[in-house]
């Protein structure tokens, strides 16, 4: 796999007038999300399905001899599967849970940018008319006098969604590649 570029920031969130967010595509629609817990970004290469995993979970890769699990944001929010193309790519999100720190991939369409939305740009999450749940939204942010949803991503990658990711890390990384 190719690293496309990392992004890393050690700034608290509640320190930062005007949060950094990554954009990126998926099924036609602009998310972002805060490059608080972005680790990197990698360009989407092969992965090892594990069985009996839940749709989204796409499968594992290893990055760098650790067992990152990859979910399909797309099938996560109840949609079909991304369909795999030139420009998809794997954003490395470290999230925690039970006080330990766990990589995850999320797939998406493409990656498109690191842009800077102010406080005042900010619209509470909408109750109802989106296509997701809507605890998975932060907000709306406005850029360039369009709106994207700015996703809550402890929330996509829920404790109960960790606890099935949690297992496909534990087991060997031996045990995984050989399931190809």
């Amino acid at each position: 796999m190719n690293e496309m570029t990392a992004i890393s920031t050690t700034q608290p969130l509640e320190n930062l007038e005007e949060q950094q967010y990554l954009t990126f595509t998926l099924g036609g629609e602009s998310y972002a999300a805060s490059i608080i817990n972005i680790k990197e970004i990698i360009q989407y290469g092969e992965l090892t399905e594990v069985p009996r995993m839940p749709d989204f979970i796409r499968g594992v890769i290893n990055l760098r001899g650790a067992v990152v699990p990859v979910i399909d944001l797309s099938a996560r929010f109840g949609k079909a599967a991304t369909e795999v193309r030139r420009r998809n790519c794997i954003i490395i999100i470290e999230v925690e849970m039970a006080e330990e720190t766990h990589s995850v991939g999320v797939m998406v369409d493409a990656v498109n940018a690191v842009l800077e939305i102010p406080a005042s740009e900010i619209e509470q999450a909408p109750t109802f008319g989106t296509n997701i749940r809507t605890d998975f939204i932060a907000g709306m942010g406005k850029i360039d006098g369009k709106f994207v949803i700015i996703l809550n991503i402890q929330n996509v990658l829920s404790m109960d969604d960790m606890t099935a990711l949690v297992a496909v890390r534990s087991s060997s990384t031996s045990e995984l590649i050989q399931t190809k």
